[in-house]
């Protein structure tokens, strides 16, 4: 499998001073909480604090990351092209404010202390490792006297190269397609995907949970789905045919409590599983998504995932929760940049089919993957990207595309539960 280039870029060791505050009390210090905006066009603007540095011997950790943007071809050569209002090319900026409650109306006002700006070269697609900006810098001027230097801003800049396996579901999930590896406009078949869905009653067993439901069927017993979904299955094989992942659900989909649809009180939950090395014909758990439906102006669709740990007792680790738009859908992603994780100094086992366990910390694995899918509704094709430091065999890919075929049909399996309609008249 031949992977496709991507750059990260990165952004962390904040901390802003005032240098000027050091040794003379009489000087006030920032009085409100300050907060970066991060803008790179043509992505979301991210947001996040920034911690204030007392002591002129003070730095930040050298270490943390709080914002991170990971970058195509594409994209650098359309961050490299001036666009229609700008001669120039794009680049990094950085805003910080104060933010603070107004007294008298109770709105948050935002007050600018200045903007730190990197422009984008040539320079950030060589893909070597690279550190653009590293140390303090002046932001804004000194409000009694111009000619001293006012705010300043630590950060780290770095590029780091992100290579990454892209795959693509050729067709609906539910239509069992072919899953093909993208490299550029080449499309390699790689797996195959294999769903059912079986609405009669079945037992689960321990050593083989999939060997004993599995139905060739794809009937849907209209009146049982329409109190619950259960029983929905995905194998993903290899080229030769054999099974290498798959996924099932093991806590129904059912309305809740006077709503028809499912809620964040008693969620769906998939598990996801791969072959075990030591049982022939067995499956081992290896992660559990858990899906619901938050009402609203526009209904979100909400996924927790949990990887299933052997190591030190670790039992379920939190790695993602998502919240996607109902109607639009989105990307359901891993990526510990994004996700705050507990207990930091935690490894993760790898999905490796062979029965050997990687030790990822999450402290440093960054992104793993990403899934984009489609809203309720809508011929959902998933879109998948895996890094490729996390893939090690065609195996420990092919667990992710049963966690992406899981995603995606958990947004149909979240719709709302409609009553049984009457049958329209002749006359209507």
């Amino acid at each position: 499998m031949d992977p496709q280039n991507f750059i990260r870029l990165s952004i962390g060791s904040l901390g802003i001073r005032v240098p000027e505050r050091f040794g003379n009390p009489s000087i006030p210090t920032l009085s409100s909480p300050c907060i970066c905006e991060i803008r790179l066009r043509g992505f979301p603007v991210q947001t996040t604090p920034v911690p204030y540095i007392t002591s002129p011997d003070a730095h930040p950790s050298a270490h943390t990351v709080v914002s991170s943007f990971y970058l195509e071809e594409s994209d650098l050569r359309a961050l490299l092209t001036p666009s229609c209002f700008s001669a120039s090319h794009a680049c990094l900026e950085i805003g910080v404010f104060t933010r603070k409650k107004d007294s008298n109306c109770g709105v948050m006002i935002k007050k600018a202390i200045g903007v730190f700006k990197l422009n984008v070269s040539p320079e950030w697609g060589e893909g070597k490792p690279v550190v653009l900006f590293n140390g303090w810098t002046g932001i804004g001027k000194n409000k009694q006297d111009s000619s001293k230097p006012g705010a300043e801003l630590h950060l780290k800049v770095k590029l780091n190269p992100d290579p990454r396996y892209v795959f693509q579901f050729e067709d609906e999930t539910k239509l069992s397609p072919q899953i093909v590896q993208l490299q550029g406009t080449v499309k390699q078949p790689i797996f195959s995907c294999k769903f059912s869905r079986d609405s009669y009653n079945y037992r689960v067993s321990p050593m083989d949970p999939l060997s004993a439901s599995w139905s060739s069927t794809d009937e849907l017993n209209s009146e049982k789905e329409r109190r619950e979904r259960k029983g929905w299955k995905v194998k993903i094989h290899d080229l030769s045919g054999s099974a290498v992942a798959a996924a099932f659900i093991t806590t129904p989909f059912v309305p809740s409590t006077g709503c028809d649809w499912v809620a964040k009180s008693n969620p769906g939950a998939w598990l996801i599983v791969r072959p075990d090395a030591c049982r022939p014909e067995s499956w081992q758990p290896w992660g559990k998504l858990e899906a619901w439906r938050e009402r609203g102006t526009r209904d979100s669709i909400c996924f927790r995932f949990h990887v299933l740990s052997e190591v030190h007792d670790a039992g379920e680790l939190l790695m993602s929760e998502v919240t996607l738009n109902a109607e639009k859908g989105g990307e359901f992603f891993i990526d510990t940049d994004r996700h705050s994780q507990p207990g930091n100094a935690t490894p993760l086992p790898s999905p490796q089919s062979s029965g050997d366990f990687t030790c990822l910390s999450t402290s440093h694995c960054g992104f793993v993957m990403r899934c984009k899918v489609l809203g309720e509704g809508k011929p959902s094709k998933p879109l998948v990207q895996l890094a490729l430091r996390h893939v090690t065999c065609v195996e420990d890919a092919a667990i992710f595309m049963a966690l992406a075929a899981a995603v995606d049909l958990s947004i149909e399996a979240c719709k709302p539960f409609r009553r049984k309609l009457r049958r329209p008249s002749r006359h209507s």
